[in-house]
């Protein structure tokens, strides 16, 4: 969400080349903030932060575990992104380019979404199941989505993108929650 901000307020900056890589047409060349190694350990402590506001105990593990699950989508972006990685301001950029793949880099999305939801699935109690059948909905429509976003036609333009990105993470978003409401509560193990 904070990466669609920030290109909607010009601070990040991509341009839309068909064909740039086999999965995409995104040439993401200035994306120091969201995408950079520094920006993303702020932004994983900021998120882990928030998230261990909002609980009463244990603060210090959510705010490492929320940090290190929203760090880890740079290190997946790491295998996907063409080099426009940058380890610090906008310099010195990695990425090991596998969306050059489509082939590769689509199984390999689809793979992490499925164990994702697997292990979700695992330690989430759905009792009903509606609570069963929203959850595989859901992860059949974030496949979709990664169908589209590998197969589709290319943004019209970096605006448009940006705001159907951002569009596109606050429904996503919405739906988790959503499906969270199905889950019956956990209680803690020994009690």
């Amino acid at each position: 969400m904070v990466w669609s901000i920030l290109v909607l307020a010009g601070v990040e900056k991509l341009r839309i080349v068909p064909g740039f890589t086999e999965a995409n047409a995104l040439d993401l060349y200035y994306m120091p903030y969201t995408h950079g190694l520094p920006g993303a350990i702020v932004l994983s402590l900021i998120l882990g932060g928030i998230v261990a506001c909002f609980v009463k105990e244990n603060r210090r593990t959510i705010l490492l575990l929320v940090a290190a699950a929203s760090f880890s989508h740079w290190l997946l972006d790491l295998i996907v992104h063409t080099h426009d990685l940058p380890l610090y301001d906008n310099a010195d950029k990695v990425g090991f380019g596998l969306w050059r793949h489509v082939a590769l880099s689509f199984p390999l999305e689809l793979a992490v979404l499925g164990a994702g939801a697997w292990l979700y699935a695992r330690t989430a109690n759905f009792p009903s199941a509606k609570g069963r059948f929203a959850l595989w909905g859901f992860v059949i429509f974030l496949a979709a989505l990664q169908v589209y976003a590998n197969f589709g036609p290319p943004p019209s333009s970096t605006g448009t993108m940006a705001a159907t990105a951002l569009g596109l993470y606050l429904m996503v978003a919405a739906l988790a929650a959503w499906v969270e409401t199905f889950a019956a509560p956990t209680r803690p193990q020994g009690q």
